[in-house]
């Protein structure tokens, strides 16, 4: 066989033995499977963080911790055992191990982790970094794109990762970010939003989220759906789960198991396509336990199971990485990979975030290895813009690390901009990637106007006086 950059190995899954780690010793495969016990021994603070790895990790180790909850982190801790276990999989942890993991480096950050200073969050860093709750058509609806619109029905998950793009809403306050509240009961909330669908015709693909939908009680959840499902324009359903790779033993459950059987036969008899979009940054989090979940989803009628990634710097940041992790959700899961989001500009994110020209090497080095259907898009998520190829940007300052984007269609507040579609959309790679040059230019700007005018232009008010501080 010809030498190759990447050489492609099948792996069989393993899952992890949870026995390793001191505080799952005597945790049975009953209990390892029960929805109901991974909710309860979720890691929620530090305290419970010590009784799961007690003398495995040094005390600094578990200090880092604690100067990142109380310091920059801008989501709390909640990590379910599976998740834990994903970490350091194959072998005891240690300080040192537990450190270097990409999945820990995530979903369990450190105050080591992140830049120093200012330099942990780009100037044009948001809560909102894309500008989603401008866009709400009710409260809880974006309706950012002609015919597509995201409906966050909760905003608690599972477990919350440390770079979540909607880390102003979902989760717990942290000592950085005090967080928004919805103010509509959640059946008021989902009925203005099927509401505004029956009245909405131009709209033909939901994308159900939050937080997270498995923290929906699935009763709930079914209901919403089934009122999708009533609505003839709607023609693309998709439920967003972390969970189904964070607690794949939800999906699992019975009831749920039961209730996706009834709404996929539905789908399926209006031709309606029902999936899941799931969300795995590496392979080592590709577990059986997962692969069965998924494989239980598209048994009971799940058009498909796809995974949205995104790309993290020492998470997933090299191509073998990458290959690594698509293979692994399609030969061991049956998982399609479909997209690597580039981190969003969230505060104090500038350590996880990679430059866009390394996306587009990525994006390059990925290609002819997969399937063309599994081969994923790495894409930019531009504020007022959308998702957008790599590649397609019309422009790139690669000095001062300044990408500038177009657009085909106005979102739902830009109806009277006439300049919406000729107008040119910037995106910024993270300082700490430029050259000496770049670096230089942003460090001699006494005042940025454009992040100013971002910061004025805030529909939050918490955004603007967290942002100003």
């Amino acid at each position: 066989m010809l030498e190759q950059p990447y050489v492609y190995e099948a792996r069989a899954l393993v899952e992890p033995d949870w026995r390793r780690l001191p505080g799952f010793a005597d945790v049975t495969d009953e209990q390892w499977r029960s929805a109901q016990w991974q909710r309860v021994n979720c890691v929620k603070n530090l305290r419970q963080l010590r009784g799961v790895y007690g003398d495995l990790l040094d005390e600094t180790f578990y200090a880092d911790v604690e100067a990142d909850q109380a310091g920059r982190a801008t989501m709390s801790l909640l990590l379910p055992p599976q998740m834990l276990n994903t970490m350091v999989p194959h072998e005891v942890p240690s300080t040192a191990t537990m450190l270097a993991d990409p999945v820990r480096r995530y979903m369990l950050p450190v105050a080591s982790d992140r830049l120093s200073g200012a330099a942990a969050s780009h100037p044009y860093a948001a809560r909102d970094s894309l500008h989603e709750h401008e866009m709400w058509a009710v409260e809880g609806l974006t309706h950012r794109y002609p015919t597509k619109v995201l409906a966050e029905l909760l905003s608690t998950c599972p477990q919350y990762c440390g770079h979540c793009t909607r880390m102003d809403l979902v989760g717990n306050s942290t000592p950085a970010v005090p967080k928004l509240k919805f103010e509509l009961k959640p059946v008021d909330r989902q009925g203005q939003m099927l509401d505004y669908l029956r009245a909405t015709p131009g709209v033909r693909d939901v994308v159900v989220s939050g937080g997270d939908v498995a923290n929906l009680p699935f009763k709930n959840l079914e209901a919403f759906v089934a009122g999708l499902l009533e609505i003839e324009s709607v023609r693309d359903i998709r439920l967003a789960t972390k969970a189904l790779m964070g607690m794949p033993q939800h999906w699992l459950q019975d009831d749920v198991v039961e209730g996706m059987t009834r709404l996929a036969t539905t789908a399926q008899a209006r031709g309606v396509s029902l999936a899941i979009h799931t969300h795995v940054n590496a392979a080592q989090s590709v577990t059986p336990l997962v692969a069965e979940a998924a494989q239980t989803m598209l048994a009971v009628g799940v058009r498909d199971v796809r995974n949205q990634g995104v790309l993290l710097k020492g998470v997933n940041d090299s191509a073998a990485e990458l290959l690594d992790l698509c293979f692994a959700l399609l030969d061991g899961a049956g998982i399609t990979p479909y997209y690597f989001y580039m981190c969003d500009m969230i505060p104090s994110a500038e350590h996880w975030r990679v430059s866009l020209a390394q996306a587009q090497t990525l994006q390059h080095d990925i290609m002819g290895y997969l399937p063309g259907f599994a081969t994923p898009r790495i894409v930019c998520d531009v504020p007022y813009v959308g998702k957008r190829w790599v590649h397609q940007v019309a422009e790139y300052d690669r000095e001062r690390g300044i990408s500038y984007w177009t657009k085909n269609y106005r979102t739902g507040i830009e109806a009277g901009d006439e300049a919406a579609l000729d107008r040119r959309y910037t995106y910024y790679d993270p300082i700490s990637t430029l050259p000496a040059s770049g670096q230089r230019w942003w460090a001699e700007r006494d005042s940025d106007p454009v992040a100013a005018e971002v910061r004025a232009a805030s529909s939050r008010a918490a955004s603007v006086a967290d942002l100003e501080v």
